[in-house]
C-alpha cells in the first residue's frame, strides 16, 4: 500500500445537463415517445503535479465515483502513463494519468466535453498559466467545470473565450442571487427521516468519500438513502441535492442546507439522509461544520480521523486533535451523538490500521472502521447499532 496522501477526504446542475442522459423522442404526433440514452458525457481531469497530494482531492473524487461524466483521464506530468486508480487506491480503474492536454486529446481520440479543474487550492484562484490551459481547452471545444471561489463567468477574458468557441462554463460553488438565498426556517423540524452527518477532525480527511459509501451501502440494504453534498466535489460528481456551503454568505449557510435537506426529504421520502461535512468543528480556518450540525440538526454523527497525520492540512504549527477530543467538542456543542469512527488510511499500513480500528473501538466505545479497505458492511452496522428501530424497520419490510 502506497504510503502518499490518498485523501478525500453537490448546486445542482441538473438544469444544466439532462439528468441521466436521456431524451425522448415520439416516432409519430400521436406516438408514445421512445426514450433513447444517449452517449455518456466524457471528460479529463486537470490536477498537475498534485494528484498524490491533498490538493488532488476533487480529482480523486472523480475517478473514484462520477455519476455525471465519463472520466477519460486525469493531467498531471509527475505521475504520467500510471493508473490513477493504481496510484491513488491500489486498484486498476482503467483512467491513465496523461502528461498535458494535447496526450490526453489523443488518448481520448475525440474531444472530450468537458475539462475539469481537479484541485482544491487553499486559496480557491487559477494561476496565471492556468488560465491560459484552460482557455486552450475551450479552444478544442471543450466545456469548463469549475469548482474554484474564482467565478469564471464573472471574467471578461472567458466570458469572450466562451462566446467565441460556443462552449460554457460551470461555476459550481456561484451560490444563486442574495435575494434568493434561504433563512433559517425551522422547517427542519417536519423532516421526520434519520439525518447523519459525516465530520472529521481536519480537512480534506475523507468525509466526502465515507459519506458516499455510506449512502451507497444503505441503499444497496434496503435503507433508502439520499445524500446532500456541502462541497464542489460532491456537486461535480452529481450529487443531486446539495449546496457549496463555503460560497454562501455566513447568515443563509444554515437556511440554505436546511431547505436543501427539506426538499431531499420532500421529494426522495428516505429513511436516511446522509450530510457530507466540510472542514472541522475545532479548525480555527473553518465555519461549515458549524453550520452543517445546526442546519440539519443531525440525530448521529459519524467522525472521519487520519491517525497517520500528525498536523492540520496547511497548518503545520497546529495539532490534530484526538477523535475523543473532536467527539467531546460536537456533543457539547450540538444536541447529537456521535455514532461512530472511520479512518482514513493516509500513511498507514493495513496492519496498523487494524490496531487503529482495535484501539480506537476500546477508547472510545464506538464502532469503528476504514470505508475504503473494509467492508461497507462495517458502516451500515454502525448505523444500525445506534438507531435499531431503523433494521426492525427494514426487516419488517422484507
Amino acid at each position: 500500500m502506497s504510503a502518499k496522501p490518498r485523501n478525500s477526504t453537490i448546486i445542482n446542475l441538473s438544469t444544466v445537463l439532462k439528468k441521466n442522459a436521456i431524451e425522448c423522442l415520439p416516432l409519430e404526433p400521436t406516438s408514445e415517445p421512445i426514450c433513447v440514452r444517449q452517449r455518456p458525457l466524457t471528460a479529463i481531469i486537470y490536477c498537475e503535479a498534485n494528484f498524490t497530494t491533498i490538493d488532488g482531492k476533487t480529482a480523486h473524487g472523480l475517478v473514484r465515483y462520477s455519476e455525471k461524466y465519463k472520466i477519460l483521464s486525469v493531467i498531471d506530468s509527475e505521475n504520467t502513463g500510471l493508473d490513477s486508480g493504481m496510484l491513488l487506491d491500489n486498484k486498476i480503474n482503467d483512467i491513465p494519468i496523461c502528461g498535458n492536454l494535447a496526450d490526453a486529446l489523443e488518448h481520448a481520440g475525440t474531444v472530450p466535453d468537458y475539462y475539469i479543474y481537479g484541485m482544491a487550492p487553499s486559496n480557491g484562484m487559477l494561476s496565471i498559466h492556468e488560465r491560459s490551459l484552460i482557455l486552450e481547452a475551450m479552444s478544442h471545444g471543450m466545456n469548463i467545470i469549475n469548482g474554484l471561489h474564482e467565478f469564471l463567468n464573472d471574467d471578461p477574458v472567458f466570458i469572450a473565450a466562451c462566446a467565441a468557441s460556443n462552449v460554457e462554463i460551470i461555476d459550481v460553488r456561484k451560490p444563486r442571487p442574495k435575494k434568493d438565498l434561504r433563512l433559517f426556517s425551522g422547517r427542519i423540524s417536519e423532516v421526520t427521516c434519520l439525518r447523519i452527518a459525516v465530520l472529521g477532525t481536519d480537512c480534506a480527511i475523507g468525509k466526502r468519500t465515507t459519506a458516499t459509501i455510506l449512502t451507497q451501502a444503505l441503499n444497496d440494504c434496503g435503507v433508502k438513502t439520499v445524500m446532500i453534498g456541502t462541497g464542489q466535489t460532491g456537486l461535480i460528481q452529481g450529487a443531486r441535492y446539495g449546496v457549496a456551503l463555503d460560497a454562501i454568505p455566513s447568515q443563509f449557510c444554515v437556511g440554505e442546507l436546511e431547505a436543501t435537506i427539506v426538499e431531499a426529504f420532500e421529494n426522495e421520502n428516505p429513511d436516511v439522509i446522509i450530510i457530507e461535512g466540510q472542514g472541522a468543528l475545532s479548525h480555527p480556518a473553518f465555519s461549515s461544520s458549524s453550520f452543517i450540525l445546526r442546519g440539519s440538526c443531525a440525530n448521529g454523527v459519524v467522525l472521519q480521523h487520519a491517525p497517520g497525520r500528525d498536523y492540520r492540512c496547511d497548518f503545520e504549527q497546529m495539532p490534530i486533535p484526538t477523535p475523543e477530543a473532536e467527539i467531546n467538542l460536537i456533543e457539547t456543542f450540538a444536541d447529537t451523538k456521535v455514532i461512530g469512527l472511520t479512518i482514513n488510511h493516509e500513511n498507514m499500513n493495513d496492519t496498523e490500521v487494524s490496531a487503529a480500528i482495535i484501539r480506537y473501538e476500546s477508547e472510545l466505545g464506538i464502532p469503528v472502521t476504514d470505508a475504503l479497505t473494509r467492508s461497507p458492511n462495517h458502516l451500515v452496522q454502525m448505523v444500525f447499532s445506534a438507531f435499531p428501530d431503523l433494521q426492525v424497520k427494514l426487516e419488517a419490510a422484507v
